[in-house]
């Protein structure tokens, strides 16, 4: 079992920065794989990133590659989304999730969090 909490989320004016932190629960942190997903409003859930577990795997979407960086930080069992230039259509809300396997799809994750709201104003 792993829970997830993320954090981080905000308002942000187009071609700023903010940085979403997931903590993980759990001892077996490393073993999971993470990701972050997007729901924008009126739109199904999308990936964004992911991470496999030693950190040297990593995919990006493609609407988001060279602007975003995943992350993740066994010590603190946290994964992280550096995101900058943003643009209003990265409006969503931001989920972390865990899955046994390195995936680009939702079905993959076992374990999502509650998710951060980040809206980016033009």
């Amino acid at each position: 079992q792993v829970q997830l909490v993320e954090s981080g989320g905000g308002l942000v004016q187009t071609g700023g920065s903010l940085r979403l932190s997931c903590a993980a629960s759990g001892r077996t942190f490393s073993s999971y794989r993470m990701g972050w997903f997007r729901r924008a409003p009126g739109k199904e859930r999308e990936f964004t990133a992911a991470i496999s577990g030693s950190g040297s795997i990593i995919y990006y979407a493609d609407s988001v590659k060279g602007r975003f960086t995943i992350s993740r930080d066994s010590a603190k069992n946290t994964v992280y989304l550096q995101m900058n230039s943003l643009k209003p259509e990265d409006t969503a809300v931001y989920y972390c999730a865990a899955s046994p396997s390195l995936g680009v799809h939702s079905r993959d994750y076992d374990y999502w969090g509650q998710g951060t709201q980040v809206t980016v104003s033009s």
